[in-house]
């Protein structure tokens, strides 16, 4: 495990804006302003929060960025992103691509595809929703948490993965970021009313499991830190690297479906105010995880805090830090990854 040089920084955290690090700070001290020219990065959901300022401080890097966003005309209203393209006009574009659809998702990675010249060195998942109260079915007909977190993330993965491994070199292994949430610690894909049979419901189909929004989340971003944690195992060999990671408590419009009450409902608490980063810090670990020297040829590891995770308490908290038992389990890891290709027809390599 590489030395945490953040570590001192995020042992007394004071509230958003305190002293732990940002994601642009994390490019200064890795000394790669402009030091990626020939690389590419893909990052979905760069339109807002955590994903937006993680395209702030890639641009700085000098890769070549592809943007996705949801709705193109929107994404080139927006103020804060035009500004980012406006610096730096021949090095990002933007990709329309709705992650809660496969075949959107499709057109979207053989845009990137061609664009790019078969060449991709870094794929950060950072598209997500949180908090539809009432069940809401995708397109394709899947419950929409586990369809825009875990499986449009994983139809990408599996379109961009023969580039991602041509593009790997043994000085630059390519690498796969999936920002996950604390939420994962309360995740279960075990299914059955025991928790011992695979049976992931991800759709609520069962009587005796009826649909809760919180339940839907934090089971999507368990399912997308078991995406990342098989990809290492089955891809490490070939250069091609993953790893997962809780970006914090950041208020951002992910929490817009559960109101204005719910994040108010935070800020009444003094603890939880501690720890609020704010969207420039929230998007350090991503940054890191992401072309930082020292995730340099490893992976398979949870991350928080600009580090990998501790063992936490298995104390049934969201919010909570460190990981859990349920983090880590190679044997859902691998059924997880094999309902996936069924239900997306890929090859599994």
């Amino acid at each position: 495990m590489p030395p945490n040089r953040y570590k001192e920084a995020h042992a007394s955290p004071n509230g958003p804006g305190d002293s732990r690090p940002t994601a642009l700070q994390i490019i200064t001290d890795e000394k790669l302003h402009n030091a990626l020219g020939d690389k590419v990065l893909v990052l979905t959901g760069a339109t807002s929060g955590i994903g937006l300022e993680t395209a702030r401080a890639l641009a700085a890097t000098g890769a070549r960025l592809f943007l996705t966003v949801r709705d193109l005309n929107k994404a080139k209203a927006n103020n804060a992103l035009s500004e980012i393209i406006t610096e730096n006009p021949d090095r990002i574009e933007l990709v329309e691509m709705d992650n809660a659809s496969l075949e959107s998702v499709r057109r979207g990675a053989d845009e990137i595809l061609a664009a790019s010249r078969g060449q991709v060195n870094v794929l950060i998942a950072n598209a997500a929703v949180m908090g539809i109260k009432e069940l809401e079915l995708s397109k394709d007909g899947y419950e929409m948490h586990f369809a825009t977190n875990y499986l449009g993330h994983f139809m990408l993965f599996q379109l961009l993965k023969p580039a991602l491994l041509a593009s790997a070199s043994r000085e630059f292994n390519s690498r796969v970021v999936v920002v996950s949430s604390s939420a994962q610690r309360v995740g279960n894909l075990a299914g059955g009313p025991n928790g011992t049979l695979f049976g992931y419901d991800y759709n609520f189909t069962e009587p005796e499991a009826p649909y809760v929004f919180s339940t839907a989340y934090a089971n999507s971003k368990l399912a997308s830190v078991y995406m990342a944690n098989e990809i290492e195992r089955r891809y490490a060999s070939r250069n091609l690297h993953a790893t997962s990671l809780h970006p914090g408590a950041i208020d951002t419009n992910i929490s817009r479906h559960l109101g204005r009450g719910f994040v108010e409902a935070f800020y009444a608490n003094e603890a939880v105010v501690r720890i609020i980063k704010s969207v420039e810090q929230g998007a350090a670990t991503t940054v890191l995880a992401a072309v930082g020297r020292e995730w340099e040829g490893r992976g398979g590891v949870y991350l928080e805090d600009c580090a990998e995770a501790q063992r936490g308490a298995e104390d049934g908290n969201p919010l909570g830090t460190g990981y859990v038992e349920r983090t880590y389990d190679e044997v859902l890891e691998g059924k997880l990854w094999g309902m996936g290709v069924r239900l997306l027809g890929v090859d599994d390599d």
